[in-house]
């Protein structure tokens, strides 16, 4: 992940809703959430979520796919990875073991290694 694809995650988690769609993304897990349930658990009208979700994944950090007549979210794994990755790329001045806890946190959650752990 290079700067500007960072500073447009970071932009798009910088609003309550939003950071609270992402969450809730994330421990949905790869099945995610129709929209109307999303809207409904983060207590918000549907054109609300809707507007939260377009820029959810404008940045990259969730996807969409059609089933049936629902669009189902997900959260992009890789992407919130690689935000963390971003994060830690010039971790603790050459320490690096610092950082490792939250560097393997970061490669651990995508979805194949999810699937490893389930």
């Amino acid at each position: 992940m290079d700067q500007r694809q960072a500073l447009i995650a970071f932009g798009a988690l910088s609003q309550e809703t939003r950071l609270h769609i992402i969450r809730m993304l994330v421990v949905a897990g790869p099945d995610g959430m129709a929209a109307g349930a999303i809207a409904e658990r983060a207590e918000v009208s549907p054109s609300n979520v809707s507007f939260h979700l377009k820029e959810l994944e404008r940045s990259g950090l969730i996807a969409q796919q059609r089933e049936s007549r629902s669009i189902i979210y997900t959260a992009n794994y890789e992407a919130l990875g690689g935000l963390v990755r971003f994060l830690m790329e010039d971790c603790c001045s050459g320490h690096p073991e610092i950082c490792a806890p939250a560097a393997e946190l970061a490669t651990c959650c995508t979805p194949k290694t999810q699937e490893k752990l389930q």
